[in-house]
């Protein structure tokens, strides 16, 4: 599975506003909202035009949530999807993963600013 990071600085001080401004469900929420955009965002991009396409990256992009809901994570399953991603020497790369994620984490900062004013 592929996986993308995305790195918070300052977690010292989101983690103090928060426990004075919002309700931990709150960011529970966000996350859960924010994770689900994102796999339908990426199911929305993973139409592949150039060479077989049979939907089985699109069907195989999953969520999951961990750390009581606090964490989520979503990828492809397939084992070639990194192929797609990237690219190969013989085929132009039909990147779904990264538009999607970086479109997403956009919307993250903003709901979660938002739950620190």
């Amino acid at each position: 599975m592929t996986k993308g990071n995305m790195q918070v600085t300052g977690i010292d001080q989101l983690i103090g506003k928060l426990k004075r401004n919002a309700n931990l469900n709150d960011v529970k929420n966000v996350v859960k909202l924010n994770t689900s955009e994102l796999q339908r965002g990426m199911q929305r991009r993973a139409v592949f035009t150039k060479g077989y396409s049979t939907g089985t990256t699109k069907r195989s992009i999953k969520l999951a949530f961990a750390d009581s809901g606090f964490t989520g994570k979503v990828g492809p399953g397939t084992e070639y999807s990194s192929y797609l991603i990237y690219g190969t020497r013989y085929m132009e790369a039909q990147d779904f993963f990264r538009p999607s994620l970086f479109e997403q984490r956009k919307k993250f900062i903003r709901d979660m600013q938002r739950l620190m004013k």
